[in-house]
């Protein structure tokens, strides 16, 4: 039992002293001799990146106004046309009453259409259509179009004919949505906004071909005083009872 109870460290034996490793040699000479890359040189670029903040958006659109040659036309094209369609959509959410909102949409409309013939498409696009009846008593639509050799700005142009076609597009959605739910008592003013918009459609349409083909055939014209050298012409009777 003597032996069981000697202490267990004068029986272990200490490890035999190993010396530490030498550090590695950093590795010398050149790395990758013989192998030549071209330097590269960093440019800054001209190419903005997309805009997708808030901050950015809003310098988009100053930006849309800035290079605009008429903004005050522009923004009010924009104004009537988004404010008719905003208090078509939210009016039974601001009021009960039915006649308040009808009525408000209804002078928005006719705004926006008084305002797209007769400023909005003679400035930006410098064309203009109305309706004329000879002593005869036939309907006659004239168009207007301005002298060539004064184009309409590009951000005018586009921005415009965006207005145009794009609008009478959001009507046609709410008339559907309209039948869907069965919301008659609105579809009155919806069918007074497509008659006002694809009136303003059609007309400038054919006003904007029927300047292309006059200018093309070198035909001259009058003028009338209206945004410089105007152009006019009587279109066929077919499209007076287009109108009608």
């Amino acid at each position: 039992m003597a032996s069981v109870t000697e202490p267990l460290l004068d029986t272990i034996e200490a490890d035999e002293s190993t010396p530490a490793p030498a550090p590695a040699a950093a590795p010398t000479g050149n790395i990758g001799a013989g192998q030549t890359r071209p330097a590269v040189v960093l440019t800054p670029s001209n190419r903005a990146p997309a805009s997708t903040t808030p901050a950015e958006l809003e310098a988009g659109l100053a930006g849309i106004f800035k290079q605009s040659s008429h903004p005050v036309a522009l923004f009010f094209l924009y104004l009537f046309r988004s404010l008719a369609i905003v208090v078509y959509v939210m009016g039974g959410f601001l009021t009960d009453d039915y006649v308040l909102s009808t009525v408000a949409v209804v002078v928005l409309l006719a705004a926006d259409f008084w305002n797209c013939r007769n400023v909005s498409g003679r400035t930006l696009v410098g064309l203009r259509f109305w309706n004329q009846v000879d002593e005869d008593g036939q309907s006659h639509w004239i168009f207007e179009s301005r002298d060539p050799s004064r184009p309409a700005n590009p951000v005018d142009s586009k921005m415009f004919w965006i207005a145009l076609y794009l609008f009478p597009v959001l009507w046609i959605l709410l008339l559907i949505l309209s039948i869907l739910k069965l919301n008659l008592s609105f579809l009155p003013i919806v069918v007074l906004a497509l008659v006002f918009n694809f009136t303003n459609v059609i007309g400038f349409t054919y006003a904007d071909r029927d300047a292309k083909a006059r200018w093309a055939s070198g035909v001259g014209f009058g003028s009338y005083g209206l945004a410089g050298s105007m152009v006019g012409s009587v279109v066929k009777q077919g499209v007076g009872r287009l109108f009608r």
